[in-house]
């Protein structure tokens, strides 16, 4: 029986660990784990916060996940919001939704990502 999620995947070209880095670890405030060594060889990375855990891996011929996305939850999607801003990410409205505010970015590869914050 499932009991939980581990993680989500997203896949990113080869050599862009440091453009994750700069982005999912500076500008969205994500710690990174690092991969066991026998992974490792495969490049990518991988990421995490209290509740979640958010690997990227090399996938070559590469192509961004457009409609397919994780959500992440926020504190305060209105602060996140304002630092996404200073740091060049554009931030798209997303459709109402009861009970939470919402919008979407994308990663420096142009992975959709939702952003959540309940209400």
């Amino acid at each position: 029986m499932i009991v939980g999620l581990d993680h989500v995947q997203l896949a990113m070209p080869a050599g862009g660990e440091e453009r994750a880095r700069a982005f999912y670890r500076d500008v969205l405030g994500l710690a990174e784990r690092e991969k066991p060594p026998h992974l490792a060889a495969r490049g990518g990375c991988w990421f995490y916060g209290p509740s979640l855990e958010l690997h990227l891996g090399v996938e070559e011929p590469f192509r961004a996940a457009t409609k397919a996305h994780p959500a992440l939850l926020v504190a305060d999607l209105a602060a996140l919001r304002a630092r996404l801003a200073e740091h060049g990410v554009a931030f798209a409205d997303g459709q109402p939704l009861d009970g939470y505010a919402r919008g979407d970015i994308a990663d420096p590869f142009g992975n959709r990502i939702e952003l959540m914050q309940k209400l």
